[in-house]
């Protein structure tokens, strides 16, 4: 069941209900990285974010709530400052540009994110010349950089590496992790040969909890650090990119020029701030009581579960007895929402609503949907 059926269902509008009077949602979704809210849900948070003139509004993305989330989302990667920007694809983008400047060439992974889906963007708009590194795995090692850096200088007409981009977790991989040995060798090496170095942080907040890395130990690597506001910090859209003053000044102009000056964007930026409050304590409880529930299914013989290697909150369960569609309705009656199966497995994601129950209650869900 998708979720827009699922939302007109006596089903639905039953934990609507119980939401409106106040009651306690403990309903997991084992299905994307945040909290999934319906149009009516996001506006009665709205609300009641609104309701002691808390949240100043903005003028074009200038100012109010947007310049409040810019500081705290710079201050929490401690960069010197951060920018809002509408969506990751023109965050990375401009991430890029501005750190190639006139050096075109910009080293990607070839699973990122940038180079797969955002059209060519970085090549169309910017005249920027993508180079994919590491076809098929989350990590591409530094001697893939030399050789990158060696050919481009090597060629019958000099070009150079401007900048490098680093996604980590990656999605195209399931989640899985940038080798952070690797990360911490081609950091190096950038800043001595001043190649300017951009991390696609979309899901870094998720990767800290579980490395036990601090999310300012990864960004301190980068000049600049993008982080979604939309994935986990449930904001109806929105991205910040952080990084040097020097550098970002004036970005709002380019914003603009892209189109992304929005002129009103405190609904987005009330709730990412609302969420980034305790989002990584929340986050722990949800992953913490994850593990558990993961321990008790894998000792069933009703489950198999398949972890992802270096993976961060995305693993692998097939159930046996039950057809996986089928399976997956009991699931959702039982209090678990679940994204459908592919073929007989199914790819389960935590998030903070893990933390909704205790983990003995969300073992005991999957085991009723058996039926």
């Amino acid at each position: 069941m998708r979720r827009r059926s699922f939302l007109g269902t006596p089903l639905a509008a039953a934990f609507a209900a119980a939401a409106a009077d106040g009651t306690v949602d403990d309903r997991v979704y084992a299905t994307g990285d945040g909290i999934p809210h319906t149009p009516n849900e996001y506006a009665r948070l709205l609300v009641k974010l609104t309701e002691s003139d808390a949240v100043a509004p903005d003028s074009y993305s200038l100012g109010g709530a947007v310049e409040k989330l810019e500081q705290r989302m710079a201050s929490v990667l401690g960069k010197e400052t951060a920018v809002w920007l509408p969506t990751g694809t023109l965050a990375n983008h401009l991430a890029v540009r501005l750190l190639a400047g006139n050096r075109r060439r910009v080293l990607v992974q070839a699973e990122s994110h940038l180079y797969n889906d955002c059209g060519d963007c970085a090549q169309t708009l910017s005249a920027l010349t993508l180079i994919p590194l590491g076809r098929g795995k989350a990590t591409f090692t530094l001697e893939d950089v030399e050789t990158a850096a060696y050919d481009a200088q090597t060629g019958r007409v000099l070009t150079r590496v401007g900048a490098i981009q680093i996604e980590t977790p990656v999605r195209r991989r399931q989640g899985e992790r940038f080798d952070f040995d690797q990360m911490t060798r081609i950091a190096a090496w950038a800043r001595a040969h001043n190649v300017g170095l951009h991390l696609d942080g979309a899901r870094l907040f998720l990767e800290s909890a579980y490395t036990g890395r601090s999310v300012k130990e990864y960004s301190a690597l980068f000049d600049t650090v993008y982080v979604s506001l939309y994935k986990y910090f449930n904001a109806g859209s929105g991205a910040v990119l952080a990084g040097p003053k020097a550098l970002l000044d004036g970005l709002y102009h380019t914003r603009r020029m892209f189109g992304g000056g929005m002129p009103h964007v405190w609904p987005y930026a009330a709730v990412a701030l609302h969420y980034a409050d305790g989002f990584e304590r929340r986050f722990r409880t949800g992953l913490e009581t994850s593990e558990a529930v993961i321990q008790a299914l894998s000792k069933t013989s009703n489950f198999a579960l398949e972890r992802i290697p270096n993976g961060t909150n995305i693993f692998r369960l097939r159930v046996f007895g039950v057809n996986a569609p089928v399976y997956k309705m009991r699931l959702f009656d039982a209090g678990v929402g679940a994204a459908d199966p592919q073929g007989e497995w199914f790819a389960m994601q935590v998030n903070e609503t893990w933390g909704r129950a205790p983990a003995a209650e969300i073992t005991k869900r999957f085991i009723q949907a058996l039926g």
